[in-house]
C-alpha cells in the first residue's frame, strides 16, 4: 500500500512541477512583452486618487469611481490574453501595480478572462503586498508561489523604458483545472 501512495505522490509532484515550469516560461516572456510605460498609463489619476483617499462613509467609493484610460488598458489586456494562450495549459495572466506612495500596497489592474488569481480577493481594489510581490519589485527576479493548495503562481517583473520595475504579472494556474469554476 505504501509504494502505491508514494507513486501517486510522485506523480502529483511531477504534475505540479511541470505546471510551474510552463508558468515560468510564460512569465519570462511576459516580463519582456508587457510594456511598463503603457501599464503606468492605465489607471487614471482621478481613479488613483479615489482609491488612495477612500471615503469616510462609502467603502465602495473607489470601486464605484474606478476608471481607466481605454487605449493603454485594451493594449495591455490583449497582450495578457495572448500570453495566456501560449500554451494549451489552463492558466491566466494578471497585471498588478503598486499604488500610491506606500511601498506596501498593491492593486490588481487587470484580471484576465479566466479570473484565476492566488492573491486577489473579490471586491478588493487595494491590498497589502505579499512578501513575494515585494521581492519581485525589489530584486527584478521571477518568483514561484504556492500559497494556496492546488494553485501555482509565477510572479514576474514588468519594466518601463528606463528599465525600472513598475509592476508585475501573475501567471497562475491550477493543478486540476476547472473551466467552469466561476460560472457555477
Amino acid at each position: 500500500m505504501k509504494p502505491v501512495l508514494l507513486l501517486i505522490a510522485a506523480v502529483l509532484c511531477a504534475r505540479a512541477d511541470e505546471l510551474a515550469r510552463t508558468l515560468d516560461d510564460v512569465a519570462r516572456i511576459a516580463s519582456v512583452m508587457v510594456d511598463g510605460d503603457v501599464c503606468q498609463r492605465i489607471v487614471t489619476a482621478r481613479a488613483e486618487g479615489y482609491i488612495i483617499k477612500g471615503h469616510p462613509r462609502d467603502k465602495w467609493f473607489g470601486s464605484d469611481n474606478y476608471d481607466v484610460n481605454h487605449g493603454p488598458y485594451i493594449q495591455t489586456k490583449k497582450t495578457l490574453m495572448r500570453l495566456a494562450r501560449l500554451n494549451p495549459a489552463y492558466y491566466d495572466v494578471n497585471l498588478w501595480m503598486p499604488i500610491g506612495e506606500s511601498p506596501r500596497k498593491i492593486h490588481v489592474v487587470i484580471r484576465n478572462d479566466r479570473e484565476i488569481s492566488q492573491f486577489w480577493t473579490f471586491g478588493t481594489l487595494v491590498q497589502d503586498m505579499i512578501p513575494e510581490m515585494r521581492e519581485v519589485l525589489e530584486t527584478d527576479k521571477r518568483v514561484t508561489v504556492r500559497q494556496k493548495p492546488g494553485i501555482v503562481s509565477v510572479l514576474a517583473p514588468v519594466h518601463n523604458s528606463l528599465g525600472d520595475v513598475v509592476g508585475l504579472v501573475e501567471v497562475v494556474g491550477r493543478e486540476k483545472p476547472d473551466a467552469h469554476e466561476n460560472v457555477k
